[in-house]
């Protein structure tokens, strides 16, 4: 049973001393609030649950909290009557304003902008492709969420494998980043639940390993050894890269955020952008021999050690994503040429440095030691990860029984 009713919020206050009227929804015995307006508490009647006489507004914010709470009362009502599995949070967003109509490419779009709020350009730029190309496929019109139903997301699986032709992988991210967008229109009350196309019985999202590929020491070895002109570009981008791989196969986000003072000691300190897990590590001499090609006597210690960030606006979060992916994009174009200066056969680009450490670290490190070079919250995460390179026990099997 779901219930609302008429409070003076004393919980919350302003400075002034003022608090909120609020229309409280009760569901499972979760509480929900709608805020009306605020009052002293001179001028709010506890037992009529109205605003004083005193207040130089009684008679409209008296209207409206009549308006609110039967608002409420009819929404429950409705939702009980049709046997609507619904919350207290989805009654109050209603009465907030949010729209019955609203229409998937509409909540697409305010996802989007949340995204881009909150500093998740990475995000935030991969859902809005696959997004767009779901408008694709509907031949650009808007959709219902009622009307994304399991064949249709049946067809947008085989549209994307025979016209994008990408992978299963792939089609399971464009259905998780809808899944999102369909489980954040029931919480607010869009669509209901009985609608929802996803779980057993439907539609299954089922993530395959992907199989992770890094270098060898050898290849490592050949990127080393090539004789590049300093000062090129591509001179650069293989610093980069073995600055990455050095450092455990630091994210190249990372890399190219580091300072001159980060560096303290002959050790290095830094935090991780992905999950703001903070370490130390030595100096390799590797990584000196590297560094001292980028400073000079102007340098100063809150420089950047590479330069694709030094005309960044550090104050705007998003002109140093797109600087970022700039960079990027570049290193990883130079990264083809140099697998192929190298004669190595493998697709090379700035995150193959993280599967090159892992790779090369094989079983040769404890996984606890992994943990922390990675930067893993989890251990479970780390034994995961450097699976995708441990192959000597299963070869050592399958040998077993063919090697006769």
């Amino acid at each position: 049973m779901a219930s609302s009713k008429i409070l003076l919020y004393k919980s919350k206050q302003k400075s002034d001393g003022s608090y909120p009227i609020v229309v409280r929804v009760i569901k499972d015995r979760r509480p929900k609030y709608i805020y009306i307006d605020w009052v002293f508490e001179k001028d709010w009647n506890y037992e009529t649950r109205q605003v004083r006489s005193t207040h130089p507004n009684s008679k409209r914010l008296n209207n409206l909290i009549l308006k609110k709470l039967a608002e409420a009362s009819d929404l429950i009502l409705e939702s009980e009557s049709q046997k609507k599995d619904f919350t207290a949070g989805q009654i109050t967003r209603m009465m907030k304003g949010k729209r019955k109509d609203t229409t998937f490419f509409k909540l697409a779009a305010e996802f989007i902008a949340d995204l881009e709020k909150t500093a998740k350009y990475n995000r935030a730029s991969a859902d809005e492709a696959r997004i767009n190309v779901f408008k694709e496929f509907l031949g650009g019109v808007d959709i219902d969420f009622s009307e994304i139903d399991i064949p249709l997301l049946k067809r947008l699986g085989v549209y994307l494998i025979s016209k994008r032709e990408v992978n299963d992988r792939t089609v399971m991210n464009y259905y998780i980043t809808i899944r999102t967008l369909f489980n954040r229109a029931i919480s607010e009350g869009i669509v209901e639940q009985k609608y929802y196309p996803f779980g057993k019985n439907k539609i299954r999202i089922k993530i395959q390993n992907s199989i992770k590929i890094g270098l060898d020491e050898d290849e490592i070895k050949k990127i080393e050894g090539l004789d590049l002109q300093k000062g090129t570009t591509i001179w650069h981008t293989r610093n980069v890269f073995l600055f990455s791989f050095y450092f455990a196969g630091m994210r190249i986000s990372d890399v190219l955020r580091t300072k001159w003072s980060d560096i303290q000691n002959d050790r290095f300190y830094y935090t991780m952008g992905k999950n703001k897990k903070g370490d130390s590590l030595m100096i390799p001499q590797k990584i000196s021999e590297i560094i001292t090609h980028y400073k000079s006597d102007e340098t100063k210690p809150e420089d950047f050690i590479f330069p694709e960030l030094k005309k960044a606006n550090l104050k705007d979060s998003k002109d140093v994503y797109t600087k970022i992916k700039t960079a990027v994009r570049k290193f990883n174009d130079n990264l083809e040429d140099i697998a192929s200066l190298a004669t190595i056969n493998k697709k090379l680009t700035n995150h193959i440095a993280r599967h090159s450490f892992g790779n090369i670290a094989g079983d040769k490190v404890s996984p606890q030691m992994l943990q922390k070079l990675y930067r893993h919250s989890s251990l479970a995460t780390t034994i995961g990860y450097q699976g995708n390179f441990i192959h000597k026990n299963a070869d050592e099997a399958l040998n077993a029984v063919i090697g006769f």
